[in-house]
């Protein structure tokens, strides 16, 4: 009977690594090329003008969930984000992590799970984070930037981040409609293994502080809802 399991077992992991060699030989792009300088910067700048670059900077607080699992309250002023999941409250200090404090069902944590709670709502935030506000972070410490001339004759923006956050060396081809705004972006990163994967932004709506977030996106069959988006 283990015998046959373990068969089993290596017949399923033969699968599934044959399924993965053909997803990545049919889908995994290279990183494209393009050319940094005055004219790829211009382009990011028509970005932030397109969302209101000026208005997000005046944002004080941003509120939003990452696919109902996570929720966020960004005091942007004092550098402290509120997160929560499951019954768990991190208050992260984002200057000084080491401060921050922790609860679990309203009761403090002990130093040693509090140090874990706090890697972990760094973590989330990090990514869900990005999710929201990655537009503005085309200028961040550490990131370049390209023009790269797609196919269809229209000009898209590479980013690429060689440090800080989670995953340092991450690329994201941002696709730009006439208007300004994001359409979409292709990613390389180190979490999926796949390059080149497109992630749509959408659903965009302009907040109480007047910046213009996004409240959906789509990931292939995957459905990333960002929730009640505030901004004040």
């Amino acid at each position: 009977m283990l015998k046959k399991l373990f068969k089993l077992i290596g017949i399923l992991i033969l699968i599934a690594t044959i399924g993965y060699g053909v997803l990545y030989y049919l889908y995994n792009e290279p990183v494209p090329t393009g050319e940094s300088g005055p004219e790829a910067d211009a382009l990011a700048y028509r970005m932030f003008d397109a969302l209101n670059y000026k208005n997000y900077n005046n944002t004080k607080i941003l509120e939003w969930s990452f696919r109902d699992d996570h929720h966020y309250k960004w005091n942007r002023e004092k550098e402290i984000v509120t997160v929560s999941w499951d019954d768990i409250i991190v208050q992260l200090d984002l200057i000084t992590p080491s401060s921050s404090t922790a609860t679990i069902n309203n009761e403090s944590a002990s130093y040693e799970k509090t140090q874990d709670l706090i890697e972990k709502a760094q973590s989330y935030f990090n990514n869900d984070s990005f999710w929201l506000v990655a537009p503005f972070k085309a200028f961040d410490r550490g990131t370049e930037r390209y023009l790269v001339h797609l196919e269809d004759g229209s000009e898209a923006l590479l980013v690429t981040y060689t440090q800080g956050g989670d995953t340092p060396g991450d690329s994201y081809l941002w696709i730009i409609e006439p208007s300004g705004k994001p359409k979409s972006f292709k990613l390389w990163t180190k979490i999926i293994p796949i390059g080149g994967v497109e992630a749509t932004w959408q659903d965009w709506i302009e907040t109480e502080s007047g910046v213009f977030l996004p409240t959906q996106h789509k990931l292939g069959p995957l459905s990333i809802s960002m929730g009640e988006v505030i901004g004040r």
